[in-house]
């Protein structure tokens, strides 16, 4: 057999520890791992949010922190990694092997525009290169993500989420390297662009010979585009072996575990716990459900939105607007938007990513000012409303960010950035701030309470990060919810206890749901109704049975194709550890 292009061989990876805290024995966050990576060869690490997945990523490419304590080789190429100089550590980043961070804003500077970023990656390996000739070249890769030309000069805070990651990733392509470790490159991600990026590639990977370390949580994604998976828990990987065979025939009971929770929200009926527990989830009384569920008589909206729209203008320099031919250069991120939401539903918005969601949250919130139409909540016009009068509403609106990073303050533990909505909306003293945080952390499953309470958002994975998010958002008992990806970071089994505590809580507090998201069987799975939305505009709204079993619009129908799903892999095996 030829040499391996990727091997880690007995890797053990330790923090460093906190101050005031023992050292008797040392808390490895990789235990003992070894895998192996040929060149052409896509393999896929699963396991659950702070299971290690991460840390071994960047632990392969030294970017841990210098205290950290590493034992084992990492070999590329048959070249150790961890004895490389500075000068040829910095040519095997970017040039060998690439990163896809799962944040990109780790990766973007928020001061420099999409262009830039991709001048100054070109240019700083090779710098031979001509600007034209580097901008022509990232130019065609941007496109190769769905990145358009005419977003050149604009920068990360003007991007969706979905938009921000689609240049990550091609920021990662620019330079032809050997191997990329992916981690978690799609979750920001909606379907069709997910499996255009993941079939890219694919293609890359096979005609390049180019390797693919694909770290995820999504199982059937990684079904689909892995040859090989590998499980860890706890830092251990604690089983390996061909993708179809892990996914259909999986013998350990952690691997086994994973699979029930991920069918379970693909196929499980809403009204089941991740534990096959019944839920009471009466669904919601609004006028387009069907007649034969009986439902009394709808009430007033909680929310409605009246042809609500959201334009941007891309501006241009004196220069750039002498040189260029007159063009229409507004983007319409909503457009003309009209929709109702009744008191105690979950209404699913579905679309791909830069189409107008994470927008029409925002707007929705008054963080900013719509261009046209109205906001009614609760009975009040929000776009008359004055600045207190707002602040009171928002008590009762709370929103959950597709990125935790957005309302966690770095520099505030998590049990402060919790008990700050409190303390604000003057809703409680500090001592009893504090109680309802611990009990809140409790919820959402952050155990024990007191720990995660003084630890700081960098000391979390991205799933705990995600958890605190939404306990921030709980604490004020809001009416409404506002869910931008809520789960979209958590692993298959801590996503389906969310999705239960969510339904639970729903129940508990009488709460209405937005929940936007950009997988489809997460909606499917929570939902009452489906909204659909593609290039600003709601192209399809129905319950959510009639959407998912007679769709009626094109994209809607592309969509769903698109949907990775594990029952396709193979039929379920006849084991009753994957029944509910």
């Amino acid at each position: 057999m030829s040499q391996a292009l990727f091997q880690i061989e007995n890797l053990r990876v330790a923090y460093p520890r906190a101050a005031g805290r023992g050292s008797a024995n040392v808390e490895w966050a990789i235990d003992d791992v070894s895998l192996t990576l040929q060149a052409g060869e896509r393999l896929g690490l699963v396991g659950e949010s702070g299971c290690g997945k991460s840390t071994l990523g960047r632990a392969a490419m030294r970017l841990l922190p210098t205290a950290t304590q590493i034992a084992g080789r990492v070999l590329f190429a048959g070249e150790p990694v961890f004895e490389f100089s500075p000068e040829r550590l910095r040519q095997f980043r970017g040039e060998a092997v690439a990163l896809i961070f799962q944040d990109p804003m780790t990766r973007l500077d928020p001061l420099m525009t999409i262009g830039e970023h991709c001048i100054e990656t070109l240019r700083s390996h090779q710098p031979h290169l001509s600007k034209p000739a580097a901008k022509e070249r990232a130019i065609a890769t941007l496109e190769a993500v769905n990145i358009p030309a005419s977003r050149w000069a604009q920068y990360p805070h003007e991007f969706s989420g979905g938009m921000r990651q689609r240049v990550a990733i091609a920021l990662a392509l620019l330079l032809d390297p050997k191997l990329i470790v992916a981690d978690e490159p799609t979750t920001s991600l909606d379907v069709t662009v997910s499996a255009q990026i993941l079939r890219e590639l694919t293609r890359l990977c096979q005609e390049r010979q180019m390797g693919l370390l694909l770290i995820s949580h999504d199982l059937a994604m990684v079904g689909e585009y892995c040859d090989r998976i590998a499980v860890m828990h706890r830092g251990k990987v604690v089983e390996a072996g061909a993708a179809l065979k892990v996914l259909t025939q999986p013998q350990h009971e952690y691997t086994q575990s994973l699979l029930q929770a991920a069918l379970h929200v693909q196929t499980g009926q809403r009204g089941q716990s991740a534990k096959g527990e019944a839920i009471l989830h009466p669904a919601a009384p609004h006028p387009s459900s069907s007649p034969s569920l009986q439902f009394p008589i709808p009430p007033s909206p909680l929310l409605r939105l009246q042809n609500l729209k959201q334009h941007y203008t891309l501006e241009q320099n004196f220069v750039a607007r002498l040189l260029s031919q007159p063009t229409d250069r507004t983007i319409r991120a909503v457009d003309d938007v009209t929709l109702d939401l009744y008191p105690g539903e979950i209404l699913g918005l579905v679309g791909e990513s830069g189409c107008g969601k994470s927008t029409l949250s925002r707007t929705i919130l008054h963080l900013i000012r719509p261009t046209a139409g109205k906001v009614e909540f609760l009975g009040q016009d929000l776009t008359r409303c004055t600045r207190a009068d707002l602040q009171q509403q928002r008590r009762q609106m709370q929103m959950v960010f597709q990125d935790p990073h957005a309302c966690l303050n770095p520099l505030m533990t998590v049990g402060e950035s919790i008990a700050d909505p409190l303390l604000i909306h003057r809703l409680a003293a500090a001592a009893a701030a504090k109680e309802q945080t611990l009990q809140m952390l409790e919820r959402v499953g952050l155990t024990p309470a007191l720990s995660f309470c003084n630890r700081y958002p960098k000391d979390l994975s991205g799933g705990q990060q995600q958890r605190v998010a939404i306990a921030r958002a709980l604490i004020t008992r809001p009416k409404l919810l506002i869910c931008d990806e809520p789960v979209s970071m958590l692993d298959a089994s801590v996503q389906a206890q969310v999705l239960a505590l969510m339904l639970e809580l729903k129940q508990e507090f009488e709460l209405t749901y937005l929940f936007i998201t950009h997988d489809l069987w997460v909606a499917r799975f929570l939902c009452d109704r489906i909204a659909v939305m593609n290039a600003g505009k709601i192209v399809e709204l129905g319950t959510t049975a009639t959407v998912f079993t007679d769709p009626q619009h094109p994209y809607t129908k592309t969509l769903l194709e698109a949907a990775p799903l594990l029952s396709r892999l193979q039929p379920p095996l006849p084991n009753e550890s994957y029944q509910n």
